[in-house]
């Protein structure tokens, strides 16, 4: 598997910071970890398949209604945004700020949540962003550019810091996106402002022009 040396970063990336950012659910700390399991996880993943795979989009992709329960012995009650198994999982609230910065972006399936005693929870949903768009600069970014085989034929390889410059042109109007080389999350500064003025908790962000 062949690398692309990386690219040295130019004065003029340190102008990018502050304008994307990716974004994920924040580690608990202490080794703490949310509480969660999906009750009927054999039931929705694909036959075959021993997970469940992010929401997609299709109204169908579920043969039932996602169920959550908090198991104490595992860990806490959730945040507005945690990741389980590869999902991302939002409450009302944050579901609430993704849409309406960017809803063409977002996929939110809601789920059943039952507390350790057995009484309804709080509602939560699975998240997926449903925006793929093939944006970085790679001339102006400072990556390790992994090939060989890969879906796509190449990742983006952060491992020892990277400076990603996106071409806005590319970017227009999104607020939310993935690239079709890795599967790391990244926003705009609008998305990064308003779920900073809103009250969630557990999300994190990190400058994509420093990262």
């Amino acid at each position: 598997m062949a690398s692309e040396a990386p690219i040295p970063v130019t004065v003029g990336n340190a102008f990018e910071k502050g304008k994307f950012f990716i974004i994920e659910p924040s580690f608990w700390g202490g080794g703490r970890i949310p509480g969660l399991e999906i009750a009927n996880e054999d039931t929705l993943a694909l036959p075959g398949a021993h997970t469940v795979e992010p929401p997609n989009g299709d109204p169908n992709q579920y043969a039932e209604r996602p169920h959550l329960i908090h198991v104490p012995e595992e860990g806490g009650l959730p945040r507005d945004f945690e990741n389980l198994y590869g999902i991302w999982i939002v409450s009302e609230a944050l579901k609430c700020v993704f849409e309406s910065v960017d809803p063409d972006g977002f996929v939110f399936v809601a789920c059943d949540f039952t507390l350790a005693d057995g009484s309804p929870g709080s509602q939560l949903y699975f998240c997926g962003v449903l925006r793929t768009l093939d944006a970085l600069d790679e001339s102006a970014s400072r990556v390790k550019i992994e090939t060989g085989d890969f879906v796509n034929g190449k990742y983006y390889d952060r491992s020892g810091g990277a400076s990603l410059i996106f071409k806005e042109e590319v970017v227009g109007s999104a607020h939310v996106f993935r690239t079709p080389f890795a599967l790391t999350v990244f926003c705009d500064r609008m998305l990064y402002d308003a779920v900073n003025a809103a009250d969630v908790a557990g999300v994190k962000f990190i400058d994509a022009a420093d990262c």
